[in-house]
């Protein structure tokens, strides 16, 4: 087959970050044989910055072809410049589709964003190529913790065309895949968490049977809007045998420096290398995912983070990363927002046998494991294709 991919948001090949979902997706469908072109941004979502490569360019390499689309720059995550921004790619990509000389079979287009998920869902009906949209986050949902409900019905029509048009529906969170169904989605569905590359060593990884002394809790990611970083910091501040090592950047990062000001047991690493990663988390007692659930996330990338480092988890999500926690005995959940809430659950995971905790961890890792999730991707998107 011949299949197209776009997300304008992962880290790509040539820039020399890890693999995220869509070079991984790319990735197993060209290792199952087929024809994979991946179309990206030439502006880099995580570095609020254009990308290395010029735009229009076309890399080769990892078995599939990328394609950069012209996409203007935006300056923050929430902000009338990201959804022009959104708009534009969807535009050049539909133009630069156009002028593709083979078309595709089959068509995976991540959502967000909106605007080109439904373009391609157009370009898809009008040619009867196989479309599939994969939700990565609730949109225009999300937008809901920000403006009234009532001024997103439009985008509320473009989601709800998209679902219904879409010969299959995958998601990395089953309340997504719900979200599709309230929409009158009726196509086939598939659940696919975030995979990760698990490197061999991990398959015989030894855990370390205690916690450390001071206990060390560890946050990677954004320090945005929908985590409750604060009250983590709130917290640390009255547990005087813990630390907190942060890494990641993002708009409350100035602010949350502020608030930690003076306490030498929190630390700010900003956005690290894969290498320093790796160390900072082999150091961790607990990993921190400190959402708020009216944030809609599922399963937030960062729980596979921690898992695959065998680090069990302190989390105040509740649902689906709640539940997955809970089955594999990798970690607590509390409650957003109450320090005395997030104090307990600390100690609650600090009172627990180490060996089992870390074990359980690794055993949740094995569910993101991106060689299973993805080839098993490949095979269920092969299946919404009509054949000849």
């Amino acid at each position: 087959m011949n299949v197209w991919i776009a997300n304008p948001f992962d880290n790509l090949p040539p820039e020399g970050a890890r693999p995220q979902r869509y070079w991984l997706m790319a990735r197993a469908f060209a290792r199952a044989g087929h024809n994979v072109t991946l179309w990206s941004s030439d502006f880099s979502h995580a570095k609020k910055a254009p990308r290395a490569l010029a735009s229009g360019a076309r890399w080769e390499g990892d078995g599939f072809r990328l394609v950069l689309v012209p996409t203007p720059p935006y300056p923050r995550n929430v902000c009338l410049r990201r959804i022009l921004s959104h708009r534009a790619f969807a535009r050049n990509l539909r133009t630069l589709a156009e002028l593709e000389p083979q078309r595709p079979d089959l068509v995976v287009a991540s959502m967000p964003p909106l605007a080109s998920a439904s373009a391609l869902a157009a370009f898809c009906r009008a040619r009867g190529i196989a479309f599939v949209v994969d939700v990565m986050d609730a949109w225009p949902e999300n937008f809901e913790r920000v403006v009234p409900r009532w001024t997103l019905a439009p985008l509320r029509a473009r989601a709800r065309r998209i679902y219904r048009s879409a010969q299959g529906v995958s998601a990395v969170a089953a309340r997504y895949l719900d979200l599709a169904k309230s929409y009158g989605a009726q196509s086939p569905m598939y659940l696919a968490y975030h995979g990760i590359e698990l490197p061999p060593s991990f398959w015989g990884k030894q855990v370390r049977p205690v916690f450390t002394e001071p206990f060390r809790l560890v946050y990677v990611g954004t320090m945005g809007a929908s985590y409750d970083l604060e009250t983590a910091i709130d917290a640390v501040r009255e547990m005087p045998d813990v630390e907190l090592d942060l890494a990641g950047a993002g708009p409350k990062e100035a602010a949350l420096r502020a608030r930690a000001s003076g306490c030498t047991r929190i630390r700010f690493h900003g956005y690290l290398g894969e290498g320093e990663l790796h160390s900072l988390l082999a150091q961790a007692d607990a990993g921190l995912v400190p959402m708020f659930d009216d944030s809609c996330v599922g399963v937030p990338y960062k729980l596979a983070d921690y898992v695959a480092a065998g680090v069990p988890v302190v989390n105040t999500l509740h649902g689906e990363t709640e539940r997955l926690l809970a089955e594999h005995g990798a970690g607590v959940t509390c409650a957003a927002g109450d320090i005395q809430a997030l104090c307990a659950a600390v100690a609650d995971l600090r009172a627990r046998d180490a060996t089992a905790l870390r074990a359980g961890a690794l055993s949740l890792a094995r569910v993101f494991d991106a060689d299973a999730v993805y080839s098993a991707y490949v095979d269920w998107a092969a299946s919404v294709v009509p054949t000849a």
